[in-house]
């Protein structure tokens, strides 16, 4: 029969056993900026189609994308896509066994999230 009187053993790890690291943030971020391009996909979609019913249509569209919020969220995933690809490009690094060491990863950890972020000031002033 099964044991139930396991005391007051953990059944699995738990939050205990894992610290908070910045390649764990990495790769959270990866999942999420994923995920969240969908946002500015959906709007810069919703701008086109605007662009190609009609003037008036256009015109709201066009409002809001140019508003702050619209502004916010255009840059927000500007920078989603860049941290996006920085961070793939580094996970086809790991898929060929390159940049797997502890202090490696933590470091391109690093450039990743700086890189993003300075593409994206890039992008923002030329454009």
């Amino acid at each position: 029969m099964a044991d139930v009187n396991r005391g007051n053993r953990p059944l699995s790890p738990h939050l205990s056993v894992y610290h908070f690291s910045l390649t764990m943030f990495t790769s959270i971020m990866h999942r999420i900026t994923g995920v969240g391009l969908t946002l500015g996909l959906v709007l810069v979609v919703w701008w086109f189609l605007a662009a190609s019913t009609g003037p008036e249509y256009f015109e709201t569209a066009n409002a809001v994308l140019t508003s702050w919020f619209g502004i916010v969220i255009l840059v927000g995933s500007l920078w989603a896509l860049w941290f996006h690809a920085c961070n793939g490009i580094r996970h086809l690094l790991w898929d060929v066994i390159i940049g797997l060491e502890k202090q490696l990863a933590q470091s391109t950890s690093v450039v990743v999230l700086v890189l993003s972020v300075l593409l994206t000031i890039l992008t923002v002033v030329i454009v």
